[in-house]
């Protein structure tokens, strides 16, 4: 299956993270442990989902994750 492209968004409703793929497509919302790739310095880095006091990527040193340009 090929990986879609979006931004993270988080969702009050939720409580957690998701991907916005377009105005009204959502990936469902991320869970500990969903792997995805992140785009960083113009270029694509692997890393996962966690959760641990708030919201983090491994591998990834920012708190902004809104916005953050990902391919899942």
């Amino acid at each position: 299956m090929a990986k879609r492209q979006g931004a993270l968004v988080y969702s009050r409703d939720k409580g957690r993270y998701d991907v916005r793929f377009g105005l009204d497509d959502y990936y469902g919302g991320l869970h500990c442990g969903d792997c995805m790739d992140i785009r960083l310095n113009g270029r694509w880095v692997p890393t996962r989902m966690e959760y641990f006091a708030r919201w983090y990527l491994i591998g990834v040193n920012t708190d902004a994750l809104d916005g953050l340009v990902v391919r899942i």
